[in-house]
């Protein structure tokens, strides 16, 4: 059983631990996104995101506090000067985990890690205007839209021919 074992300890001591998760959590601010295992994904996503919550304060306090846990002058001011500005209206769930499959050698779990906010082809693929309408308000469009269309369909199939 592992009650109230909240911390993957990755087999490692605690200063080893603490030093493997600054440098990934560095490697993830600069790169936006990394490749490592799935446990130590998973223990990165617990250690940044309260970091990047962090930032969205930009105090003199905040940046000493997160440069505490990443002790990487060009990391906290990649997190404070373009991560922190994008991810200002959203209120958590800053890393997607995405899983690839086993690594060749050992069979290992790996996965991909990333700022959710940093991936470009998600928001390309993602509508752009999602506006939530009413169920009336969609009838109405939902009924002109088939008349629009189908006399650009008609006009369409004679050229087809």
């Amino acid at each position: 059983m592992r009650h109230n074992k909240k911390i993957n300890h990755l087999g490692r001591q605690s200063g080893h631990r603490k030093a493997l998760l600054a440098n990934l959590a560095s490697s993830l601010i600069l790169n936006k996104r990394i490749v490592t295992t799935e446990a130590k994904a998973k223990a990165l996503k617990m250690y940044v995101e309260p970091l990047i919550t962090k930032s969205k304060d930009d105090s003199t306090h905040s940046r000493r506090t997160v440069f505490s846990y990443l002790k990487n002058k060009e990391a906290v001011a990649e997190l404070f000067r373009t991560v922190a500005p994008k991810i200002a209206d959203r209120p958590g769930g800053y890393t997607r985990v995405l899983h690839l499959g086993f690594r060749q050698g050992d069979a290992a779990e790996m996965a991909l890690i990333e700022l959710v906010d940093f991936n470009e082809a998600a928001l390309a693929s993602a509508p752009k205007a999602a506006k939530k309408a009413t169920r009336r308000a969609g009838a109405k469009k939902a009924a002109e839209a088939p008349a629009a269309e189908a006399p650009a369909a008609e006009a369409e199939a004679p050229a087809a021919e």
